[in-house]
């Protein structure tokens, strides 16, 4: 049974609430995964560093603020210098990314390169979404379309700031669909092959 390790900081509990779709994806795919979260100082535990070093892929997660991470991911990625990067532990495993925002665009583009940036650091190799955006087939689709957004190099949710309950069922269709995509994947090597987005999320 392959390894995943979901690695998130949520402000809310939006982002949380994408962490946790993806993590369901990932084990409808027959992944193991440890879902593990970044502390509201930025710190992780050893059981957490451990997580991720026994890990064939990781995907990482946090909030878009001011147009990039929030200060709790980058405290963490900081971290992972001396944790990771010095002894090439992450070197080779699969990585991928997801964030939040309450706006549409929100400059959420930034905070998925920057994951990207950290996992090339690293070595790492990166999965994207796998989807065309759901406009790209039907320029009225609805907004519970799955990657209704659009994203490509992983996935992007929009939420308002109320609720984490009140969060779009396609956005969070759309991270369950990765989470598979991406434990399919670090496990076989090849991806599911499920439609890119002409469907609706239930």
């Amino acid at each position: 049974m392959v390894a995943v390790t979901i690695i998130a900081h949520s402000d809310y509990g939006h982002t949380w609430r994408q962490a946790e779709a993806v993590c369901e994806g990932a084990q409808a795919a027959g992944a193991q995964v440890h879902l593990v979260r970044i502390d509201e100082d930025g710190s992780l535990d050893d059981v957490g560093w451990d997580a991720l070093a026994s890990a064939a892929g990781i995907v990482f997660g946090c909030p878009t603020h001011m147009g990039g991470p929030s200060w709790q991911f980058k405290r963490f990625s900081d971290a992972t210098n001396h944790r990771s990067w010095v002894h090439s532990l992450w070197r080779d495993k699969f990585a991928g990314g997801f964030t939040n925002s309450a706006a549409m665009s929100g400059d959420k583009f930034s905070t998925l390169t920057y994951f990207w940036t950290l996992a090339m650091q690293h070595g790492m190799i990166w999965i994207g979404s796998g989807m065309k955006p759901a406009i790209g087939f039907d320029k009225n689709a609805p907004r519970e379309s799955l990657n209704y957004i659009g994203a490509y190099t992983g996935v992007m949710a929009s939420s308002s700031l109320n609720d984490p309950a009140d969060m779009s069922p396609a956005d969070l269709g759309t991270a369950r669909a990765y989470g598979e995509r991406f434990a399919t994947y670090v496990a076989t090597g090849k991806t599911p092959l499920t439609p890119y987005c002409d469907f609706t999320a239930e």
